[in-house]
C-alpha cells in the first residue's frame, strides 16, 4: 500500500514532515522534556530513518537507533496529517521491526511524551505488544515523557 524507502534526509517533504514532528513535541512538552530529535540529530551514523510514501507524497516517517548491538530505538515516528488513520504508521512500525531483528536486535524501546495527544501512539506500540518500563540510555523521566520496550 505504502511505499517504505530509506531516506537520506534531503526531500523537502521529508524535512517538513520532521520540523511538524519536532513543533508537535514542542507544543506537547516544556522545551526541556523534549527528546524528538531534528535534522542534524537524525543523521547519525547510528540512526536510519525510513519515510512511507502514496505516490509522490510523503505519508510517514520514522527511525531505528541502534544503541547496542542487541538494543534499538524507535526515533521520530511521525504520520502526515493528510494520512492519518490509513495505516502509515503500523506500516512503519513493521518495516522498523523487521529491520531491527534483521540487525540482531532483540530489544526495542523508544521514548514517548504523555497525554492525551500521545494517546493514538501508545495504543499502536501497545497493540504490537511494547509495555510501559525504565528509562534508558541518556533519558530521564519527568511528568512529561514515558518509556516503552518490547523484546523481539
Amino acid at each position: 500500500m505504502f511505499d517504505i524507502r530509506s531516506d537520506d534526509l534531503t526531500d523537502p517533504q521529508t524535512r517538513a514532515l520532521l520540523a511538524l514532528h519536532l513543533s508537535g513535541m514542542q507544543a506537547n512538552s516544556p522545551t526541556e522534556a523534549v527528546f524528538a530529535l531534528d535534522l542534524s540529530g537524525l543523521q547519525r551514523p547510528d540512526i536510519q530513518v525510513w519515510t512511507a510514501w502514496d505516490g509522490p507524497h510523503i505519508a510517514g516517517v520514522g527511525a531505528l537507533r541502534v544503541l547496542t548491538a542487541n538494543h534499538g530505538e524507535i526515533k521520530s515516528m511521525r504520520t502526515h496529517p493528510d494520512h492519518l488513520r490509513r495505516g502509515v504508521a503500523t506500516a512503519l512500525l513493521r518495516h522498523i521491526l523487521a529491520q531491527a531483528g534483521a540487525r540482531g536486535v532483540r530489544r526495542l524501546s523508544l521514548e514517548t511524551g504523555s497525554g492525551a495527544a500521545f494517546d493514538p501512539a501508545l495504543a499502536l506500540y501497545r497493540t504490537f505488544g511494547f509495555v510501559n518500563g525504565e528509562a534508558f540510555g541518556d533519558y530521564s523521566r519527568s511528568g512529561f515523557n514515558q518509556f516503552l520496550h518490547l523484546q523481539l
